[in-house]
């Protein structure tokens, strides 16, 4: 049976916290769902506030300690990604930022992408829009058309019939998700670029 890799990236602070929490539901959402086409997924959470340390080290030494590079191997080699950060100041938590500005540019490249946020208000939601999709439409990821905003009234509430709630936005995103899963397969190993000497590039060109 084919195995999908989901990888979970989670950047709260407070444990427990509510990006956690809205990490585990999106997660919890796309692997039943997958489930019920008949597919397996094997998840991996990253907890980036275990990883702060590390992170900023890396910053410091150019060198990722273990649990950073073994962070930064399960983001690249995941099938898809579920990133979920806090909202500080309008925007994702700078941990948030400093962890992806440490993934290869084109790591994520044509990867599916789920993206979500958690905030104290309802203003911030926009926030998903104008600073997490573009961050991860830079990486040139597939990022699902469904964000999930979460603030701290949504957590127990239920649609108003013109609106999903916050149950019924983490099925649609995680039900997206999924058919991008389900319809492209695993990912193949990424093989290393093979190097050609500019001796012998030169040579090509004059022949």
């Amino acid at each position: 049976m084919t195995v999908f890799r989901l990888v979970v990236v989670s950047a709260g602070l407070s444990k427990p916290s509510s990006t956690r929490l809205l990490a585990d539901r999106l997660t919890e959402s796309t692997v039943r769902q997958l489930s019920d086409s008949g597919r397996q997924i094997d998840v991996t959470v990253v907890e980036l506030r275990d990883l702060a340390t590390e992170i900023a080290n890396n910053f410091v030494t150019g060198f990722p300690g273990a649990a950073l590079r073994a962070a930064i191997e399960a983001v690249t080699g995941a099938d898809a990604v579920i990133a979920v950060t806090p909202i500080f100041t309008a925007s994702y938590s700078g941990l948030f930022k400093s962890f992806f500005d440490l993934v290869d540019h084109d790591a994520l490249t044509g990867k599916p992408v789920l993206i979500a946020a958690t905030g104290g208000t309802p203003r911030h939601s926009l926030a998903l829009e104008h600073a997490v999709r573009p961050l991860f439409s830079y990486l040139r990821a597939v990022v699902v058309p469904t964000a999930v905003y979460a603030a701290t009234d949504d957590w127990g509430a239920a649609g108003d019939g013109l609106t999903d709630g916050l149950p019924g936005r983490i099925d649609r995103a995680a039900g997206e998700l999924a058919a991008l899963l389900a319809g492209r397969g695993p990912a193949a190993p990424v093989l290393p670029e093979q190097v050609v000497p500019f001796a012998e590039q030169l040579a090509a060109l004059r022949a």
